[in-house]
């Protein structure tokens, strides 16, 4: 018999080309006055558009955003959020500014209003992640929420076609572990595998012809429906393994879950079958792995570690990392399961079957 759980997240979608234009109205709605605007220093340039549309409403701007956000840059943050009198945030770009905003929220309680130009999927969800000596630590808490995230899929346009690709995929990863998280549920279930479907449709047009503003549309729906699923449930091995290597070793977050991504439903094909056929499904292809992996080579992806500067000597530690207190996982995970996986995505062999 059926038996699960749903809890619903709160939370605000304005969606579809210009929604960008309501920006002024939504932080009026959420009852703020002075936002701080959050941006890396490449997208200072949209930070600053953003807090010229917010006129008197823009508290300042703050631009140093960087990935994993470092524990002294939350800080810095916090800092500036306080000492211009910010009583909310605006986070303008992908996964490392929203979970900088998330950082601020975390002690502030200011709220976040988001404004994704990625596929990070990070804005859908209560989870928060801050790197410290060299530990990437994440924590879910509904006060870093976004209470609204405007998708304007026009400012995903300026994303280049390789990173547009793996931000893609690193919004696969989320639904593929939320099919099989310990949590899961038929909601949740159904958005993952549209998510899926809609990614692996679009991501392929988005690369190729970047100005295609119907598949640039349907790619953000795809991550839009990936972040909700795995806001709404539990993490596993594959996120573990990614907050390792992207935290400890300081690799690039989307490229790092594009490459692992395959290994990990090939390590869990077995142990959850009912989640690898929905995967498989969605991508249209005979079985999960293989078909996550020949997407990401589609979208042209890079699949080896060892071409992100990881040496062969730091798989031993990011073994024992992962294993030292991992996530919940429908297989065990096991010291040598994962090194024989790392081995396999260090050198860029197509996924092991066992």
């Amino acid at each position: 018999m059926l038996r699960f759980t749903y809890q619903a997240l709160p939370g605000r979608v304005i969606f579809g080309v210009g929604s960008l234009d309501r920006l002024a109205e939504e932080i009026e709605r959420i009852g703020s006055a002075r936002a701080l605007v959050l941006s890396t220093p490449e997208q200072r340039a949209e930070a600053h558009d953003v807090a010229v549309r917010m006129g008197s409403r823009s508290a300042g701007i703050f631009d140093r955003a960087v990935m994993h956000v470092p524990i002294e840059t939350a800080r810095q943050a916090r800092e500036e959020a306080k000492r211009l009198g910010a009583d909310c945030c605006v986070a303008v770009g992908g996964g490392s500014t929203i979970g900088l905003a998330k950082a601020i929220a975390l002690v502030s309680e200011l709220p976040i209003l988001a404004i994704p130009t990625t596929y990070a999927g990070s804005e859908m969800t209560p989870i928060w992640g801050l790197t410290e000596a060299g530990v990437k630590k994440t924590g879910r808490d509904l006060r870093v929420l976004p209470r609204t995230v405007i998708y304007d899929p026009t400012l995903t346009v300026s994303m280049p076609p390789g990173l547009s690709g793996t931000s893609g995929m690193n919004a696969i990863a989320h639904a593929v572990e939320a099919l099989y998280a310990e949590d899961t549920n038929p909601i949740i279930s159904l958005m993952a595998e549209e998510s899926i479907r809609a990614l692996a449709k679009s991501l392929p047009a988005v690369v190729k012809a970047p100005q295609n503003l119907d598949a640039r549309a349907d790619a953000l729906y795809g991550a839009w429906l990936a972040g909700a699923s795995l806001g709404a449930v539990g993490m596993a091995l594959h996120h573990k393994l990614c907050h390792t290597l992207g935290g400890t070793f300081n690799l690039p977050h989307s490229e790092i879950h594009t490459l692992i991504l395959p290994h990990v439903a090939a390590y869990n094909a077995l142990a959850a079958p009912w989640a690898m056929e929905r995967v498989a499904r969605a991508l249209g292809a005979k079985n999960a792995s293989d078909g996550l992996y020949d997407l990401a080579l589609t979208v042209g992806a890079r699949m080896a570690l060892k071409d992100f500067g990881l040496r062969e000597t730091d798989l031993d530690r990011a073994a024992d990392l992962a294993v030292s207190n991992p996530y919940y996982n429908p297989r065990p995970v096991t010291r040598d399961g994962v090194r024989k996986l790392l081995d396999d995505a260090y050198y860029g062999r197509r996924p092991s079957k066992t």
